[in-house]
């Protein structure tokens, strides 16, 4: 079976990385939720994709740079009716909801553009907490952040890369860092390269297919999943 990942929830349906997104992605039937990670400026971790805050919140500035108490005052539905008021949530609180569901958590470290020093730890304590262990995927496009999660845990760690990212040979530097899978960006996810990172061990799952001409041509090139905006939509062509 191919994975169908929630890319930030079910963000068609709902304001991405919000409770409301990660709520209707297990009503869809999504295999797994992912979501990004970063820390407040008192070192909480938090669910929020850009490291500032106008795109998504009422808020102003880097996340990095308010506290977790400020960072929960913000309304994080970027305008969209019905969600006014929606939080910005913590890792915590994720995990809490994903935990009964069977869904699997792919969590990503926002940590290419601020480091966050000791987000690697502070992830892996919480997803141990929530006994979230044997259903977590870790990913990041920090090839450092890569390396030291390769060396603190047994879970399964990917490489992330962009699209126009000079890495010669993906499948093997992820190998290098210690990973355990590859996720390509969609135009870059061809059968050679699925291939070629399957031959070294690695799961390939492919990000972002929302049109079902992508999500045919990843599932042709033989990817073992992809992330999508509306999995509810997905699941069904899958």
């Amino acid at each position: 079976m191919i994975e169908v990942w929630a890319h930030r929830g079910d963000s068609v349906h709902a304001p991405e990385n919000t409770l409301k997104a990660f709520g209707k992605a297990v009503q869809a039937g999504a295999y797994g939720v992912e979501f990004d990670v970063q820390l407040s400026s008192d070192a909480q971790p938090v669910v929020i994709h850009d490291e500032t805050l106008e795109r998504t919140t009422n808020g102003t500035g880097r996340v990095v740079d308010h506290t977790w108490a400020q960072l929960a005052q913000l309304d994080a539905s970027a305008g969209r009716p019905g969600f006014a008021g929606e939080p910005i949530p913590r890792l915590a609180e994720v995990l809490a909801l994903l935990a009964p569901s069977g869904l699997w958590a792919n969590i990503e470290l926002k940590n290419s553009v601020v480091a966050y020093p000791g987000l690697e730890e502070i992830v892996l304590a919480a997803v141990q907490e929530a006994g979230m262990a044997d259903r977590v995927v870790l990913s990041s496009f920090s090839q450092a952040s890569v390396a030291r999660l390769a060396d603190l845990t047994d879970l399964e760690v990917g490489l992330l890369f962009e699209p126009n990212e000079l890495i010669f040979r993906p499948w093997r530097r992820a190998v290098a860092l210690g990973a355990t899978a590859l996720h390509p960006p969609r135009l870059r996810s061809s059968a050679a390269l699925v291939r070629a990172a399957r031959d070294q061990g690695l799961k390939v799952r492919a990000w972002v297919a929302n049109r079902p001409a992508e999500v045919n041509r990843l599932v042709e090139a033989g990817v073992d999943g992809y992330f999508t905006d509306s999995p509810s939509t997905a699941v069904i062509l899958s």
